[in-house]
């Protein structure tokens, strides 16, 4: 039996998305059921403080104002402890929703978790990927191995954000 664990069932428009509760950066809990009746754009990173993970934090950031006057809000998950994501913040100056998944269950029960390419090899790792919840708490676009640069700019354009 192989020790790695294949790629996860990856969620896909109309699907219910799976409910989470996980620490931030803040010391506070986000919980997706308490942001129903917004849409949220869930994005998963691999670590903070990485040149493309920097990137695109720094790109939501950059659009959280514009994203939030069209009634999205904007979490962004990584596997990192609260503290690295807390010198994150504070060294990018980052205003989106930074939470913890330090057991990779919410990123598994995404999809966002699971075996992946890394220059050639087939690794465990965390897939770059953005879940686009609608106000009942539905999926609307499910985007996996997305680029970090640009993926902001794409995402408005996929979502008719302009």
């Amino acid at each position: 039996m192989s020790e790695t664990t294949p790629s996860p069932a990856r969620l896909s428009p109309g699907d219910e998305a799976p409910d989470f509760a996980l620490p931030t950066d803040t010391g506070e809990v986000v919980r997706l059921s308490d942001l129903r009746g917004s849409k949220v754009i869930v994005y998963f990173y691999p670590a903070a403080m990485t040149p493309g993970c920097t990137t695109q934090a720094c790109d939501f950031t950059d659009s959280l104002d514009s994203l939030r006057s069209q009634g999205y809000e904007v979490v962004g998950i990584s596997p990192d402890k609260p503290a690295k994501l807390a010198k994150f913040r504070e060294r990018d100056g980052l205003t989106i929703t930074l939470a913890s998944d330090e057991d990779k269950q919410v990123m598994t029960s995404y999809g966002a978790f699971g075996e992946k390419k890394l220059y050639g090899k087939v690794v465990q790792g965390v897939i770059r990927s953005t879940v686009v919840v609608d106000e009942q708490g539905r999926v609307e676009v499910a985007r996996y191995n997305v680029k970090a640069t640009g993926h902001v700019a794409k995402l408005r354009k996929d979502l008719g954000l302009g």
